[in-house]
């Protein structure tokens, strides 16, 4: 069983950054893909990045890219880094781990962490 906990939401005024953090707990490694989605509300949630193993390969939602860097110091944490924060960033961020299948579908991910509220005024 894997427990993902984030950490590092908050609030912040436009333009801003904040730095999430995502550590896992359980039987996970390397190989296994991790990744933040967000969600609005009102808005279904949506991906916004995801990594892989070895080499960290990462991957962005189309809309994501240029603000959000998504890195994976160790096996089991993974890292978003949010730059020039955007009133629409306002969500709250969740981690997942273990894909299988699509990589932005919700149901293709196996763990869910509980979420961290992320508040850009």
């Amino acid at each position: 069983h894997v427990q993902l906990v984030e950490s590092g939401g908050g609030s912040v005024q436009a333009g801003g950054s904040l730095r999430l953090s995502c550590e896992a707990s359980g039987t996970i490694d390397s190989s296994t893909l991790m990744a933040w989605f967000r969600q609005a509300a009102g808005k279904e949630r949506e991906g916004v990045a995801a990594i892989g193993a070895g080499w960290g390969t990462s991957y962005y939602a189309e809309s994501m890219r240029g603000r959000f860097t998504i890195s994976r110091d160790r096996p089991n944490t993974v890292t978003l880094q949010m730059n020039n924060l955007k009133p629409e960033d306002t969500a709250i961020y969740y981690c997942a781990a273990d894909h299988r299948g699509g990589l932005w579908q919700d149901s293709a991910w196996t763990y869910w962490g509980q979420g961290t509220q992320v508040t850009v005024s």
